[in-house]
């Protein structure tokens, strides 16, 4: 048999504190991928959101577009039409939707086209 040397006493007990920081370090990553992925979510709610509320308020109005966006589980932030340069039968309407932490904007237009009776 062979003897085995002892280890000196100042490297005794070094992986516990190496292996708390690295626990730490994968805490602090399940905790910042958990929260990029709320916001992301977040982010792609307020998109559908945004989309469906200027559809609405295109076709029927600020209440439509509130109402849609309500439904999509967003705020509608701000609403705004206006007629769409050089064409006096088109609406351009543009929304503003937040979703928890994230907001989106989008926009819509009604053209209306004037169809000769025959």
């Amino acid at each position: 048999m062979t003897a085995r040397a002892r280890p000196e006493p100042r490297d005794r007990g070094q992986a516990v504190p190496l292996m708390a920081a690295m626990l730490l370090l994968a805490v602090v990553a399940v905790v910042a991928t958990v929260e990029i992925g709320r916001l992301l979510n977040d982010s792609a709610a307020a998109r559908t959101a945004a989309d469906a509320a200027a559809l609405a308020g295109a076709a029927a109005g600020r209440d439509a577009a509130a109402s849609m966006a309500h439904a999509n589980g967003g705020v509608l932030v701000s609403y705004h039409e206006e007629q769409a340069a050089g064409d006096a039968d088109a609406l351009l309407v543009t929304v503003a939707v937040r979703v928890g932490r994230a907001g989106q904007t989008a926009r819509a237009e009604q053209q209306v086209e004037w169809v000769a009776p025959q």
